[in-house]
C-alpha cells in the first residue's frame, strides 16, 4: 500500500526559535542513542500544544500529531478517570472493598482506592501467557485463574504495580455502568475531550499508524512485534493515541477538565497515595491512576506506556502549566520519562511562564472583619480573604502549617490541604457579633497571644504575662 505524504513539520506554535532548537536536539540525540525507527513528541502549554517534533519514518515519512502509537499503560489514567466519575456520582466510595461491586473474587477485601493506588497486593501480571503479547480472554477466564496465591502482599502494605489490578477496574466500570469499560470511557471521557483518535485498535479512522518493532541489541535491524487484543487485561494497557489526543489528556491531568471531572478531583488524583521512597526523599509515586515523578525541583503528574513495540510518556506540571508527550515505537532503549521530563524543564527554562496578572477581585463584606493577624498561643498567623469566600491561614513568619480553608456555611470552612486538611475552622463571636477567636480542630486562635476573654484550652494563668 502506498503511504500516505505527510507535510513537513512545522513547528512555528508560540516557542522562541532558540527553544525550538534545544527542543529538536533533544528528541533528535533521544532517536539516535535509543535507536528509535521513529519518535515523536509535543510540548502542551495552557492546554495547547506550542511545539512538537518528530525523528525518524512510519511508512517512509516523518510521523506528524495525527500519526497513531500504542500508548500502553496511560489507558490506566484514563481508566482510573472512569472509576472517580462513578465515585463522584455516589455509586461507590473509594474504601469500598471490590466485593461490594465485584463480588466472587480472592482479593474482595482489596479497597477500590489501593487497586487504584497499587497498594492492593495483587499479583503484577496475569497468570498464564504473557498478556501483552498474547490474545487475551473474557472476565470469567481472568477471574478464576486469580487464586488466593496471586496477592503477594498485604493489601495498604506497601506499592506493588499491578497491571491485573487495572484489568479489575475495568470489569468494576462495566459493572456499574452496565456496559464495556471501552464504551464507557470513549462516551464520558474520550469524546468530552474531543480524543476521538484514542482508540484500541490502529487504524479506526484511516490514520497513519505506526508499526511496533523490537530492535536487536547487536545489529541495527528491526522485528516486529505483535498487538493482539489484551481482552480483560485491555484496560491496563490497551489504547492507541495521537499527539493530539494526548495533549488534551496531558492538559486534563493538569487540571484542565473539560467538565469531565471536577478539577478538584483531578487534583486528588494527583495526591500521593503511595511513594517509591529510597530514604533520601521520593522520587516517584502514584496516586489514583497517576504516576508522579519529582524531578529538578518540580512535581510531574501523568503516566508513562510500555507495550511492546512502543513507548510513550505523559507528563505535566501543574504549577506552571507546561507538559509533554512523547512517543516511541520501540521496545526498549528510549528513556521515555526521562526524555519528558527533560522537554518540559528546557520550555520552564528557557520561557518560563509569567504569572496571571494581579487584579483586584470581590470579596464578600463579612470577611474583611475576619482578616488580619491572629495568634496560635505566642504564635502570629495572618488570615487573608479569597475571591469565592475562601480564606488562607498562613503563619507570619512563613514557617509552620498553613492551609486554604473553603466555607461551609455558618462561619464554617473546610481546611483544604496542610495540616488542616478536612478540618473544620470555625469562627468564635462575642454577644454583639464581633469575631473573637477561631476554633480549628480544637486550637484556638486569638487576637492577642492567650487572650483571656477566649476559650484558650487549659486557661490562661491569670496573673498574664511577666518578666
Amino acid at each position: 500500500m502506498r503511504a500516505r505524504v505527510h507535510p513537513a513539520p512545522v513547528y512555528d506554535l508560540g516557542m522562541l526559535p532558540t527553544t525550538e532548537l534545544v527542543l529538536n536536539r533533544r528528541i533528535a540525540t533521544e532517536q539516535v542513542a535509543g535507536r528509535a525507527p521513529s519518535l515523536a513528541a509535543a510540548l502542551v502549554r495552557d492546554g495547547e500544544i506550542t511545539w512538537w517534533g518528530s525523528r525518524g519514518t512510519v511508512d517512509g515519512v516523518r510521523p506528524d500529531r495525527t500519526t497513531q502509537y500504542r500508548i500502553g499503560s496511560i489507558t490506566k489514567s484514563i481508566v482510573g478517570a472512569a472509576v472517580l466519575r462513578l465515585r463522584d456520582e455516589g455509586l461507590l466510595e473509594l474504601n469500598d472493598p471490590l466485593d461490594t461491586h465485584v463480588p466472587g473474587t480472592t482479593f474482595g477485601g482489596s479497597t477500590i482506592a489501593q487497586l487504584l493506588s497499587h497498594t492492593s497486593g495483587l499479583t503484577s501480571e496475569s497468570p498464564g501467557a504473557w498478556w501483552e503479547r498474547s490474545p487475551g480472554g473474557g472476565w470469567t477466564d481472568l477471574s478464576t485463574s486469580l487464586t488466593a496465591g496471586e496477592t503477594k502482599h498485604r493489601p495498604g502494605r506497601r506499592f506493588h504495580y499491578s497491571n491485573v489490578g487495572y484489568g479489575v477496574l475495568g470489569r468494576l466500570v462495566a459493572a456499574l455502568r452496565g456496559a464495556d469499560w471501552l464504551d464507557v470511557v470513549r462516551a464520558e471521557i474520550l469524546e468530552p475531550l474531543g480524543m476521538r483518535h484514542t482508540t484500541p485498535m490502529p487504524g479506526e479512522h484511516g490514520l497513519t499508524t505506526a508499526t511496533g518493532y523490537a530492535v536487536h541489541p547487536f545489529a541495527d535491524v528491526l522485528l516486529p512485534e505483535p498487538a493482539h487484543d489484551a481482552g480483560a487485561m485491555a484496560p491496563a494497557g490497551q489504547l492507541w493515541s495521537t499527539l493530539d489526543d494526548l495533549a488534551r489528556w496531558t492538559a486534563f491531568t493538569g487540571g484542565r477538565t473539560g467538565g469531565v471531572l471536577d478539577p478538584d478531583t483531578v487534583a486528588e488524583m494527583r495526591e500521593a497515595a503511595t511513594v517509591d521512597d529510597s530514604g533520601t526523599g521520593w522520587s516517584a509515586g502514584y496516586g489514583l491512576g497517576f504516576q508522579l515523578v519529582q524531578t529538578g525541583g518540580k512535581r510531574l503528574a501523568g503516566h508513562t506506556g510500555s507495550m511492546p513495540g512502543f513507548l510513550a510518556c505523559t507528563l505535566i506540571d501543574p504549577a506552571t502549566q507546561t507538559g509533554a508527550v512523547t512517543f516511541a515505537n520501540t521496545t526498549s532503549g528510549v528513556g521515555i520519562a526521562g526524555l519528558t521530563a527533560d522537554l518540559i524543564a528546557i520550555a520552564d527554562d528557557a520561557e518560563p511562564p509569567l504569572p496571571a496578572e494581579w487584579a483586584p477581585s470581590p470579596v464578600e463584606p463579612g470577611l474583611l472583619e475576619l482578616t488580619g493577624l491572629w495568634h496560635w498561643g505566642p504564635k502570629p498567623y495572618h488570615l487573608y480573604a479569597m475571591p469565592d469566600g475562601w480564606l488562607n491561614l498562613t503563619p507570619a513568619d512563613g514557617s509552620g502549617r498553613a492551609s486554604r480553608f473553603r466555607p461551609l456555611g455558618d462561619d464554617r470552612w473546610l481546611g483544604l490541604d496542610g495540616y488542616y486538611a478536612g478540618e473544620t475552622l470555625t469562627v468564635g463571636r462575642v454577644s454583639d457579633g464581633t469575631p473573637a477567636y477561631l476554633d480549628l480542630a480544637t486550637f484556638v486562635f486569638t487576637r492577642t497571644p492567650y487572650d483571656p476573654k477566649a476559650p484558650v484550652p487549659g486557661g490562661v494563668d491569670p496573673e498574664g504575662w511577666r518578666a
